[in-house]
């Protein structure tokens, strides 16, 4: 066969890439169904279903044709554009990486977390672990499997690791998260003896849901989520999506008792959803369309939820609006207040609601115990004690129940192992990122005190959102602020923030 032009195996490429998101979006829905909506009796149907779709597009995507076009691609790649050039050095990547996975182990991964998902929530909701301990045990031994599939030279988490942040290692993380664990342990520990504490007092009593969801719709729209590309819905567990640029989904969940908790949430989830709606448009269904990794993306999340909006000038803007969603409650409560109670610092049990200073230590236990369960030396039955014990060496507290400890999270149902410390490093870029944004925009906090987020979201826009997956997120850091990965940034930031709170 003649090889095609340039331009025309450039157009054939990114034609069948779009086929095979097009089939991963399909999946996605469903998916996002599944949490949302889906009836309980649903679940056996929509896990053939995600099954189907799957292997479907693994067996599109790693296809004798799509090798075809790489090749041609990669032989007249210096003729190419920078957008389809940067196309084929990722859709390379993503080839050699998914041909190790055969079909039958990505039908049957897809059909076991469905499964998953379905026990852990009724696991959850009864707080019994031997519920979801079948399916966990399964879905542990299928990613040792995966890892086998995929090749590695130190420790098998580090193959799974490398679905979600592309170069990282187990032992550079344990490095990391050493450092991270002794300064936030010994900050928390200053703060805690510190004899200051926040007034909360103003924050007992129920709290009105349709006036949380209504604040938080104002606060989404304020923040630049384009609510014509996207919607919010609520779940067991917050999450974001994408289907396409211009149908970006976030959940929240609402608690009458919990005066913060939906709006950190609604915050958090924006901020990922804020980073899909700024792709490029000439990457649309493409695997560019996505973060550079999973904790760039998470970076996103963090820097919205806990820098903007765990910040005064935040709570100046925004106190005399959440007073009208609750009327008479809030009259004499001051933004000093609010700002004081929401980055109360307070050891607890479960990470979504986890302040600042001890919220990386809830991923280094989850960290550990990953790493023990894919290396073998942890097994799932003891999952329980050891997770009870680490929340009791870290964070001082007795673990009540399993709903409340290692059944609090939706990662492991999903199969997604490696997938928690992207959580720390998110924090690590956020920071990171975050020392540029103040010396580039010198009026920021002025902006936001205004309820002007216009200036941040540009400035991301065009330094991170825009790139999407053409660029690593390694060389994206440095090519931004200059530096690599720091962990000096995001501890100066909580020494600065929560020395001035807590006066230590």
């Amino acid at each position: 066969m003649e090889s095609e032009s340039p331009a025309s195996c450039a157009t054939l490429l990114r034609e069948r890439i779009n086929a095979i998101s097009d089939i991963n979006s399909a999946t996605a829905v469903l998916q996002w169904d599944q949490e949302v909506h889906m009836p309980p009796k649903g679940a056996a149907a929509r896990g053939a279903q995600l099954a189907t779709l799957s292997a479907l597009a693994h067996r599109e995507f790693t296809g004798a044709e799509t090798g075809r076009l790489l090749e041609e691609c990669e032989a007249t790649f210096d003729t190419l554009s920078e957008a389809d050039r940067a196309l084929t050095n990722i859709a390379r990547y993503d080839f050699e990486r998914a041909r190790k996975l055969p079909e039958k182990f990505v039908h049957k991964f897809a059909e076991e977390t469905s499964a998953a998902y379905v026990a852990w929530v009724k696991a959850r909701e009864e707080s019994d672990f031997a519920k979801f301990q079948p399916n966990l045990e399964r879905l542990i031994e299928l990613s040792r499997e995966k890892a086998q599939y995929y090749g590695y030279t130190g420790s098998p988490y580090d193959a799974l690791l490398e679905d979600f942040e592309r170069g990282m290692t187990a032992e550079q993380l344990k490095v990391i998260f050493a450092e991270l664990a002794e300064k936030q342990s010994k900050l928390v520990e200053r703060i805690l003896t510190s004899g200051v504490q926040p007034d909360t007092s103003w924050m007992k009593g129920e709290w009105d849901l349709q006036a949380q969801w209504d604040f938080g719709m104002c606060v989404l729209r304020d923040l630049g989520y384009d609510l014509d590309a996207g919607r919010q819905d609520k779940s067991v567990h917050p999450f974001s999506t994408i289907f396409a640029i211009d149908d970006v989904r976030i959940t929240t969940r609402l608690n009458t008792e919990e005066f913060f908790s939906s709006l950190t949430g609604t915050i958090h989830e924006c901020g990922h959803a804020l980073y899909m709606q700024g792709h490029s448009r000439e990457d649309a269904r493409t695997m560019l369309a996505d973060g550079a990794s999973l904790g760039m993306h998470e970076s996103q999340s963090r820097m919205w939820e806990n820098v903007i909006g765990r910040s005064l000038p935040f709570w100046n803007h925004y106190t005399p609006i959440l007073r009208e969603y609750h009327k008479g409650k809030l009259d004499n409560v001051t933004p000093e207040q609010i700002h004081k109670a929401i980055n109360r610092v307070q050891p607890s049990l479960i990470r979504v609601e986890a302040d600042e200073c001890t919220y990386n230590l809830h991923i280094i236990v989850r960290f550990e115990i990953e790493v023990g369960l894919i290396e073998g030396t942890l097994r799932v039955q003891d999952v329980p004690e050891i997770w009870n014990a680490r929340i009791k060496s870290y964070l001082g507290l007795d673990v009540p129940n399993n709903a409340q400890g290692c059944l609090q999270d939706i990662h492991w149902s999903h199969g997604a192992f490696a997938y928690f410390p992207t959580y720390a490093l998110g924090n690590l870029y956020a920071a990171q990122l975050f020392e540029t944004i103040e010396r580039d925009i010198p009026s920021l906090w002025q902006e936001v005190e205004t309820g002007n987020f216009r200036l941040l979201l540009d400035w991301l826009r065009d330094r991170i959102h825009r790139h999407g997956r053409r660029k690593l997120a390694p060389d994206l850091l440095r090519e931004v602020t200059g530096s690599g990965l720091s962990s000096g940034p995001f501890l100066n930031y909580l020494e600065r923030k929560y020395g001035a709170l807590y006066r230590v």
